[in-house]
């Protein structure tokens, strides 16, 4: 799985690494259309990038695949389930939770997660420098710091996910030429594309979500 298949302008990439390529991109179409078995391609997706950013010694990132086969698992749980926070109903004997429908950060909640991003970042960096022999710490630490984050707020579908994914891919991008992993700088720069589609997807429903009250 390691090959390396030559793509266009000098640039290669592995089968481990198109497969991965694939399944993520499958994963943000079906978060942008909010169909949940997007979670399964996302859990498969983050397992095989695992073993991607090992090889490129992306120590972070390879770490946080495995936080993110976690939150997955949350995430579809979520959308399943329904808006755990929200009254239930009893519809035929059974509990049931309205469902789980895109919405904005309260002031609270956005203090919260620049408050999350920054302390992780933090802790990422220092563990990345002492523990590691990543050479690129910051940029490690900064973008697995915030990639957790945008996967917290999408599995509460909350609209600033997709901005904190806009943010984090264009970073992405160069940070992956830069490895050499050229196929997935071009994923994550299509991911950009794909985070603003979503985030005026969620802002259209949002707004007519208001509109009716």
């Amino acid at each position: 799985m390691n090959q390396i298949i030559p793509l266009f302008y000098g640039l290669s990439t592995t089968p481990l690494e198109l497969l991965s390529f694939v399944l993520a991109i499958v994963t943000v179409a079906c978060n942008i259309r909010q169909i949940h078995w997007g979670w399964l391609f996302a859990i498969l997706s983050s397992g095989l990038y695992a073993l991607v950013f090992r090889d490129a010694k992306l120590y972070g990132d390879m770490g946080l695949q495995f936080v993110f086969i976690a939150v997955s698992c949350w995430g579809w749980w979520q959308w399943l389930k329904g808006d755990l926070g929200t009254h239930a109903e009893i519809t035929s004997g059974e509990l049931v939770f309205p469902q789980l429908r895109p919405s904005r950060l309260t002031p609270s909640e956005m203090t919260w997660s620049i408050g999350f991003w920054l302390v992780s970042f933090i802790a990422l960096y220092f563990f990345l420098s002492r523990f590691t022999d990543t050479d690129v710490p910051m940029a490690d630490g900064f973008l697995t710091a915030g990639s957790l984050l945008g996967q917290i707020l999408i599995s509460r579908k909350k609209l600033e996910n997709w901005w904190v994914w806009i943010v984090v891919d264009v970073l992405y991008v160069g940070l992956y030429l830069y490895k050499g992993l050229h196929l997935t700088a071009f994923l994550y720069a299509i991911f950009v594309l794909m985070a603003v589609a979503g985030a005026r997807a969620w802002s259209r429903e949002i707004l007519a979500r208001e509109g009716q009250r």
